[in-house]
């Protein structure tokens, strides 16, 4: 917990891993271990999981606090840890978030209620029950309407920011980028915010955004890594290259529901032993598998390692959890 004093040093690439099953769909925290392993050696500045990615609903509090653990005693003070703890439920996200917090991690992530549809003043009386209860712990507010039928206010963040100073800045999940631009300049340009829409990972850093948490991290972790490394050292052409690079690997991942190509395409490449992904979300088609290969083929340039194996055609590689 090394960026729990500082949450603005949370910066970069921050990796948001799926959740590994077994063929019979229990939790695989070997193979978890080996991908947060894998991340690390590719250069991702931090890791996450249990966001949309991580199929969180899918998953009972007891298997999400196993992966917490498990995530953080791996990690240890690499690199911050930053996991998804928000849930329906008051409760499981006060549970979790606990859990969370004694595990060691650097910040939280917390989802705006999904189904229920509050209104602002429901989504700030939520988030100020979570921040009353850690107010040691950085926590970040995780906006994703497409997921969560909600989309929490420019005004609401900026409420909740001059109200609780453990609430450090929102991950943005949504294709209006000029939600980003409101939100830092409605609640300042202190509020850390990270992207979690791909195509936006980059534009966003203009705006003085701290990073991003994007899902194509999972298939290529050292491009969007070296994105930002680019991007930070002022190599701006560089960092276009990688961006535009990125486009067919991002368009993998969404072939299907997320994260069901990703996992396919690292069970393929021997980083998972099984692409398993529980419903109702199903496994990738035989339709998306060819398309994910085409489209692999297309983001050669920016694939390394096992994953650059897959689009060849050279079988699983010899990288197993």
């Amino acid at each position: 917990m090394r960026w729990r004093s500082d949450p603005a040093q949370i910066r970069g690439s921050i990796a948001p891993v799926v959740s590994p099953f077994t063929a019979d769909g229990d939790p695989d925290l070997d193979s978890l271990r080996a991908l947060i392993r894998w991340q690390l050696e590719s250069g991702s500045h931090g890791i996450s999981l249990g966001g949309s990615t991580g199929e969180p609903s899918a998953q009972s509090v007891a298997e999400r606090a196993a992966a917490i653990r498990a995530a953080a005693a791996e990690i240890g003070d690499r690199v911050p840890f930053v996991p998804g703890t928000g849930s329906a439920k008051l409760p499981e996200t006060l549970e979790l978030t606990a859990i969370a917090q004694d595990a060691g991690a650097d910040a939280a992530l917390i989802i705006t209620p999904y189904y229920a549809r509050p209104t602002q003043e429901g989504l700030y009386q939520w988030y100020a029950a979570v921040a009353r209860e850690f107010p040691g712990l950085p926590l970040i507010v995780y906006n994703v309407p497409s997921r969560t039928a909600v989309d929490i206010a420019p005004q609401t963040v900026a409420r909740l920011r001059r109200d609780f100073a453990n609430i450090v800045g929102v991950k943005e999940t949504t294709k209006d980028f000029e939600h980003f631009s409101r939100v830092l300049h409605v609640a300042g340009t202190d509020t850390l915010v990270w992207s979690g829409i791909e195509l936006l990972c980059l534009p966003l850093l203009a705006l003085g955004g701290n990073g991003f948490v994007s899902a194509t991290a999972n298939l290529a972790p050292a491009a969007v890594a070296r994105m930002y490394d680019h991007w930070a050292a002022g190599e701006l052409d560089k960092a276009r290259e990688i961006h535009f690079g990125l486009h067919p690997v991002t368009d993998v991942i969404f072939t299907e529901t997320n994260p069901a190509a990703a996992k396919w395409v690292l069970a393929q490449a021997g980083l998972l032993r099984s692409g398993f992904v529980r419903q109702p979300l199903v496994p990738l088609t035989e339709s998306g598998q060819r398309t994910a290969l085409e489209l692999l083929r297309q983001g050669a340039p920016v694939l390394e390692g096992p994953v650059a194996a897959v689009f060849r055609g050279d079988g699983p590689a010899e990288h197993h959890p």
